[in-house]
């Protein structure tokens, strides 16, 4: 683990931890749009996707190339490729904020109908999973990785709970399914943030115990009565 974090591989590290907080910043960024209906905030999440796929396409150069050079042991190995993971996982995060963004500026302008309560409850909740689940993977904390993905299941709950409520409305008021879909789209894309922020906990399980808890739905479960 000790050469992983020498200077020969802190680009790797800076632009993985970069990328990170300008994944957490669009999604923060595209919610706040939504809610404060600014079409401009939107506008600029849109464009701003294309720094995380630049800092993926960085990330993957420099671990080819670490790998490439190195000879670089089984721990270091397992490191460098959950990082590359990591990263695409923080790319498919920009793509769903910049999904989100697209959405409100359709809402903008439009009667909200519903106060904004469980859809940026959703979003806390996924920004402080990406949070937590970057900083055990730069300290390969298994164990708060853990309850990063246990917290996956809190998500979706709030999201299987405003999709029936919205489709309520949508039985009882035929003039808001436009509205009702998209906002059923937005707390999709939130649900799948959370799921890429429990595939990063995931990993950082495998990266620090070589032990591969993908797919362990117990695991999550336990979750909910601890």
């Amino acid at each position: 683990m000790k050469r992983y974090f020498d200077s020969e591989l802190e680009t790797f590290r800076s632009d993985l931890l970069r990328m990170g907080e300008v994944a957490v910043r669009q999604v923060r960024d595209a919610l706040q749009a939504l809610v404060t209906g600014d079409v401009k905030l939107a506008e600029r999440v849109i464009a701003a996707d294309d720094e995380l796929d630049d800092l993926e396409k960085a990330i993957d150069t420099e671990a080819i190339r670490y790998m490439n050079l190195r000879a670089p042991v089984a721990t270091e190995l397992r490191l460098v490729i959950v990082g590359m993971k990591a990263s695409h996982d923080l790319e498919r995060v920009g793509d769903e904020a910049t999904n989100i963004a697209k959405r409100a500026i359709r809402l903008a302008g439009e009667p909200p109908l519903k106060p904004y309560v469980d859809i940026p409850r959703m979003a806390t909740i996924s920004i402080e999973m990406l949070r937590a689940a970057l900083d055990c993977f730069i300290h390969a904390d298994s164990a708060k990785a853990i309850e990063v993905v246990k917290r996956d299941l809190e998500v979706d709950a709030i999201n299987r709970q405003l999709y029936r409520e919205l489709s309520s409305y949508m039985v009882e008021q035929p003039g808001t399914i436009t509205r009702a879909l998209e906002l059923m789209f937005i707390s999709k894309g939130l649900e799948r943030i959370a799921d890429h922020a429990t595939n990063i906990a995931e990993e950082t399980v495998f990266l620090s115990d070589a032990q591969d808890i993908r797919h362990e739905q117990s695991l999550k479960k336990s979750g909910l009565t601890s």
